[in-house]
C-alpha cells in the first residue's frame, strides 16, 4: 500500500518527470534503491511480527530434529507461552526482559527459573540461527544465580529394609487374586533400588527390553536417551521372573513389562500411590518418593567406594556435576574413613580422655 501510494505520487509529479529528462537515468536509480530499502525493512518488520506464532514450527523442530521428549516440550510449551504472555509483544526491551525474570525469581525456585529462561533463550537462538531476527534480546541480558547446594533427599539403610521386608511378608500372606498384584509391586521396588532408575523409566520399561537370563535392562532416560543397567542380585532378578511368569500374558499383550490391574502400561502416578500405601503400612513416617531411591542407590554405592564416573554411567547423568551432589551426601564412608585413618588417633595427648 504504502509503496504504491509513492509510486503513484511521483508519477503524477511533474516536475519529478521533468528531473528524469534533465538528469537520465538518475531518478529511476534512487527510486530503485528505495524500493530495495523499503522492502529490505518490510522482509523484517514481517519476521519480526507475531514471533509467538512460531512456536508451533520451532516446537516440532525439537521433536522431530533434536528428538526431545514429550516431557521436555510440554516445558518449553509453557515456558514461551508465560513469557510472550508477559511481555505482551514480539521485540521486549531490555527493561522488559529484566522485569520477567524479577517476576519468575518471585514465584519459582532457582531451578525452575534456569530451566525457564534457558527455555526462552534457546528458543530466540533457533530464531536468530534461521535469520527469523537479527540478534537475539538476551545477549544484552546477564543472568547470574547464587549458586545454592540442595542436598538430595535419601532413604536410610534400615528403612529400605525394613519397607523390603514388610512387602514381602505381604506376598507370603497374599492371597491367589492378588498374589501377582502384589509381587509387580516388590519387583517394581526391587528395580528402583538395584538400577537407580527414574519412575517414568521404571513405568515405561518395554517387555523386550528386559533380559530375565542374563538381567540386563535397558531403560530409555531424559531426551530418548538409551542406557543399559545390569541387575546384579539373584534375588531381584528371581522375583523379576516370578512377576513375569504370574503376568505373561498381560505383559504381552500391552507390550509393558510392568502392567497394572486392567491389563495396561502401570503408570508413574499409581506406582507412587503404591509406594505411599506400603509405607504407611509399615509404619515409616518418612515421605519416600520413587526419586528417593536413585537418590539413595547412587549415594550408597559412593559410599562403598564405587568410582563416581561408573555411577555417573549408570544413572544416565549426561555431566559428571549432576553425579558429584552425592559426594556430599556419602556421609557414612566419610565417618568412617575419619574415624580409622585421621593422623589424630595416633597422637599421644597427655590428659586427653
Amino acid at each position: 500500500m504504502i509503496l504504491d501510494s509513492l509510486v503513484i505520487l511521483i508519477m503524477k509529479n511533474v516536475n519529478i518527470a521533468r528531473l528524469y529528462f534533465l538528469y537520465g537515468g538518475l531518478y529511476w536509480k534512487i527510486l530503485a534503491k528505495t524500493i530495495v530499502w523499503y522492502l529490505s525493512v518490510s522482509k523484517w518488520r514481517i519476521f519480526k511480527m507475531k514471533l509467538k506464532n512460531k512456536l508451533a514450527g520451532y516446537l516440532e523442530y525439537c521433536k522431530f530434529r533434536k528428538e526431545l521428549d514429550e516431557k521436555t516440550l510440554k516445558a518449553y510449551r509453557i515456558d514461551l507461552k508465560q513469557y510472550f504472555n508477559f511481555v505482551s509483544c514480539d521485540e521486549p526491551d531490555k527493561e522488559k526482559i529484566e522485569e520477567y525474570i524479577t517476576e519468575l525469581h518471585k514465584k519459582y525456585k532457582q531451578k525452575t527459573v534456569k530451566r525457564k529462561i534457558a527455555s526462552v533463550k534457546a528458543y530466540y537462538s533457533y530464531l536468530e540461527e534461521n535469520e527469523l531476527i537479527k540478534e537475539s534480546p538476551f545477549r544484552k541480558i546477564k543472568v547470574k544465580f547464587k549458586e545454592n547446594l540442595i542436598l538430595p533427599r535419601i532413604i536410610p539403610r534400615e528403612e529400605i529394609e525394613h519397607l523390603l521386608n514388610h512387602m514381602y511378608g505381604c506376598l507370603q500372606q497374599a492371597s491367589e487374586t492378588v498374589y501377582k498384584y502384589c509381587l509387580r509391586d516388590v519387583a517394581v521396588i526391587e528395580l528402583f533400588f538395584a538400577t537407580g532408575a527414574r519412575v517414568y523409566e521404571i513405568s515405561n520399561i518395554r517387555a523386550e527390553n528386559v533380559n530375565l537370563n542374563t538381567g540386563l535392562i535397558q531403560l530409555m532416560g531424559k531426551g530418548a536417551k538409551e542406557r543399559y543397567v545390569q541387575i546384579g542380585s539373584t534375588s531381584v532378578l528371581n522375583i523379576l521372573r516370578k512377576y513375569y511368569a504370574e503376568n505373561r500374558a498381560a505383559i504381552k499383550k500391552s507390550g509393558y513389562f510392568f502392567v497394572n490391574g486392567r491389563g495396561n502400561r502401570y503408570t508413574e502416578q499409581s506406582i507412587r500411590l503404591m509406594l505411599k500405601k506400603y509405607t504407611a503400612q509399615a509404619g515409616i513416617e518418612r515421605n519416600i518418593t520413587p526419586h528417593m531411591f536413585r537418590h539413595s542407590f547412587a549415594t550408597y554405592l559412593i559410599e562403598e567406594g564405587v568410582d563416581i564416573s561408573c555411577v555417573q554411567r549408570i544413572l544416565g547423568h549426561s555431566s559428571i556435576k549432576t553425579t558429584q551432589i552425592y559426594i556430599h551426601v556419602a556421609a557414612r564412608k566419610q565417618a568412617e574413613i575419619l574415624r580409622d585413618m585421621h593422623p589424630r588417633n595416633n597422637m599421644k595427648i597427655i590428659g586427653a580422655a
